[in-house]
């Protein structure tokens, strides 16, 4: 018992933190994706309205008279060569006139923000990298500029303006590259290329490092988690431990008492005959001796210490024996009463266990079934497992969930336990003797009134079971 509480401890504390860290690591990672394509659309915005071009290139340059596709500085003609022989790049002569002065502050300090966003301004132009092409309204090419990129040849870039048109969409992704779509009053358009492939790299390192920080973290808890849930489940598996030791004390002291007025009772009947008391006092002795009997057997499940004996049996000649000995008091109270139950059945098992489990749920069925109702035993097995089914008609199965009556002390209707003699506790002790033998029992609606029982156990013993009673 108090490994499963403190395994259950440590399973729920994990997947909580397992889906912490998963809403953290996912939350961080859309807001850099959803800042990465502000980023880039805003890029393409300021393009588009430029006519593809930075607004610091774009002011004071015209058009070449050798070349009127082609814009240059009119300070320095295009294609000029400076003092030292080389040429002089456009792009920087103009840029270099924007360029404000460093911003004043400690020059060993690189975290400024001022600073750094001046910078990235002035050197945006030169780190982006980018092409564009327009079409006319019938969506012919008219120019292609890929200039500012390498991994780009005129006629891929054609190709891809291309396909964007045929789209129909305004902005998305095409491979790499981020792309607006700028159109005209003329019906000519302007599409924009950015190439996002240093960004989308950058996304996968960040998810893969959180990832990876994220597992670390899971690994570094589960570790600490482990080693404090015995302190954290300790106040519980005291209560747990002082409960289970009332009820064992409890039901031992409550045993001689019960003897003593169950031999007492035997003692009046020979000297004064039968009478409706003696057999009222027999009853009730017999209803406290059933409690005591399963309470224990409860409180030995929990303390995973039941005595069992795990043997080769005939399960089939085990569960018809008890199950004719209901099959008188089914017929006195006009219940139909059927059996189906296949021959030659074997199980390694606990035979007392097996007969009190098929005890319980004929005694469930007997209480809970609909007067004049109808009870069906069924026994049959499969390549692997056995199946044993009991199921009665009812007047009203309980609505919710049904797991919900093998819980202690449950009772669907409170009224009608009373009158039955139902404690709440047979179906718990009937789950817990399938459990201990590696299977499992569930219920069952079967229409409107109809409630199945249906215990399924392996043939042959878990391996884990066996290691648990050697």
């Amino acid at each position: 018992m108090v490994k499963k509480l403190r395994k259950k401890f440590v399973v729920t504390a994990m997947l909580s933190l397992l889906l912490i860290l998963v809403i953290m690591i996912g939350v961080i990672n859309i807001i850099n994706v959803r800042h990465i394509v502000s980023e880039a659309d805003n890029l393409l915005t300021m393009l588009a309205d430029n006519d593809g071009y930075f607004p610091n290139l774009r002011k004071n340059m015209i058009f070449d008279p050798n070349n009127p596709d082609t814009l240059v500085s009119p300070d320095i003609p295009a294609g000029d060569a400076t003092s030292d022989g080389s040429t002089t790049d456009v792009a920087a002569s103009e840029a270099s006139n924007d360029i404000t002065a460093p911003h004043p502050g400690d020059p060993n300090n690189p975290f400024q923000f001022d600073r750094l966003n001046n910078n990235r301004d002035a050197e945006m132009p030169y780190q982006t990298r980018y092409f564009w092409v327009k079409l006319d309204s019938s969506g012919n090419i008219t120019e292609v500029n890929f200039g500012h990129i390498a991994a780009v040849s005129e006629e891929i870039a054609s190709e891809y303006a291309i396909n964007v048109a045929n789209e129909g969409k305004q902005r998305g992704y095409y491979h790499t590259y981020r792309y607006i779509v700028s159109t005209k009053n003329d019906g000519s358009k302007l599409i924009i290329f950015a190439d996002q492939s240093a960004a989308i790299l950058n996304a996968l390192t960040l998810l893969l490092q959180s990832v990876l920080v994220g597992l670390c973290a899971l690994i570094a808890m589960f570790i600490l988690v482990y080693i404090f849930s015995s302190q954290a489940v300790a106040p519980v598996v005291e209560s747990l431990e002082k409960q289970k030791r009332f009820i064992t004390d409890a039901g031992h002291e409550l045993k001689t008492p019960l003897a003593v007025i169950s031999a007492n009772v035997d003692v009046l009947e020979i000297e004064s005959g039968k009478s409706e008391w003696t057999t009222s006092i027999k009853n009730q002795v017999a209803r406290m001796n059933g409690l005591v009997k399963n309470l224990l057997t409860l409180s030995r499940m929990d303390e995973e210490r039941m005595h069992v004996v795990f043997s080769d049996f005939d399960m089939s000649k085990t569960i018809k024996d008890t199950a004719v000995s209901f099959e008188a008091l089914a017929t006195s109270k006009g219940k139909k009463y059927q059996m189906d139950i296949e021959d030659g059945i074997h199980i390694t098992g606990d035979k007392n266990a097996i007969n009190q489990l098929a005890s319980l749920l004929l005694d469930n069925a007997m209480k809970y079934s609909s007067e004049s109702g109808s009870i069906h035993v069924l026994l049959n097995k499969g390549s692997k497992y056995i199946t044993f089914e009991v199921s009665n008609t009812c007047d009203a199965i309980p609505s919710g969930n049904l797991d919900r009556l093998f819980d202690r002390f449950y009772r669907a209707d409170s009224s009608r336990a009373r009158e039955t003699g139902g404690y709440g506790i047979g179906l718990s002790v009937a789950r817990a003797i399938a459990t201990s033998h590696g299977g499992s029992i569930e219920a069952l609606r079967d229409g409107d009134k109809i409630i199945r029982f249906v215990v399924t156990l392996p043939k042959q013993l878990p391996k884990n079971i066996q290691k648990q009673n050697k």
